[in-house]
């Protein structure tokens, strides 16, 4: 089965594509520099300091963790060819709803359709019903976030790059993984949805699980608790291949995994430094520079298309069509 495995840690963001065609990454071949740590809490755009000393700490919680912390080990569903995206199955409340959430390393928060929800599509599972859980509590509204319209409740507010939108308040319960999974339910905070628009109305999966940096972002939430290890690792059938499959926590790499160096300082999105796009083994002429841009180029789960500047989308374009 095609796959694409990635694998994303604290030192490494470790990319491994087995495709039609090849997009080759600097190799971190010099092992004596230090590791690049990934930050998943996110601080303020110009305050570096407060996000150096945020990796600082991290680091250091991680350094104490022992080696037999626990792995969530969840399978992947659907696939790009039909559906545009991939799934993971989440199990919220008590008793636990059941919800299938594309997987997103591109955004930071987990959300579902709330049971109040005001205008929210038919999705494959029913709406959460806080009501109903013994074990939900609300976010009550405090300086560190917005406010509903009673001051009562955190919300949040999500806009995505094809103009659909999330918006709810957010809430704290018990998430499980499923019957594979070693770790146990954790308390985690996530969205209730109220109002949803765009493709995110129309798709047939219920959510988003967000695997982001940021201190929503479900991977964060795990990883400050010191529950998991601090890193994360899919692996995606191929365009007509249904599943794969995703590990939170750390895993030992598979020997001949190419690692790619990240900065966390350049952009608040997973980040590799990509230098060259082969098509049927022919290297693409481009100009110096064509993928430094600000963000470098970023690894989105959650995207189904590849984005280029315009001189190497047209490159690329033309060796595709003149090889087909």
């Amino acid at each position: 089965m095609a796959g694409t495995w990635f694998h994303l840690t604290s030192s490494f963001l470790i990319v491994c594509y087995v495709i039609g065609f090849l997009i080759s990454t600097v190799v971190a071949e010099n092992h004596q520099r230090p590791p690049t740590v990934l930050p998943l809490s996110l601080s303020s755009r110009n305050h570096s300091l407060h996000r150096h000393v945020d990796n600082l700490r991290r680091r250091l919680f991680q350094s104490k963790l022992s080696g037999s912390t626990p792995n969530a080990r969840l399978r992947l569903y659907d696939d790009l060819l039909s559906n545009g995206y991939h799934t993971a199955r989440l199990w919220i409340g008590s008793p636990p709803e059941e919800f299938a959430l594309i997987v997103d390393t591109g955004s930071t928060v987990t959300y579902v359709p709330c049971s109040s929800c005001s205008h929210c599509g038919n999705h494959q599972d029913s709406r959460f019903q806080p009501e109903m859980s013994s074990t939900y509590q609300p976010v009550k509204c405090n300086p560190s976030c917005n406010c509903d319209d009673e001051q009562k409740q955190c919300t949040y507010h999500r806009r995505y790059a094809e103009m659909s939108s999330s918006s709810g308040v957010l809430g704290e319960d018990l998430v499980s993984f499923g019957n594979e999974s070693e770790l146990m339910p954790q308390r985690a905070v996530f969205g209730c949805e109220n109002v949803e628009t765009g493709d995110l109305y129309n798709q047939r999966a219920d959510g988003i699980m967000g695997l982001g940096r940021g201190r929503l972002s479900i991977m964060d939430q795990l990883v400050d608790k010191g529950i998991i290890g601090d890193s994360f690792s899919l692996c995606y059938g191929g365009m007509d291949v249904d599943g794969g499959a995703m590990v939170l926590g750390k895993i030992t790499p598979p020997p001949d995994m190419v690692f790619s160096h990240s900065d966390p300082f350049r952009s608040p999105y997973y980040n590799i430094e990509m230098k060259e796009i082969h098509v049927a083994g022919k290297r693409l002429e481009l100009p110096d520079g064509a993928f430094d841009g600000r963000h470098g180029t970023v690894l989105d789960s959650g995207t189904t298309y590849a984005y280029f500047r315009r001189d190497a989308f047209a490159a690329f374009r033309d060796a595709v069509r003149s090889n087909c």
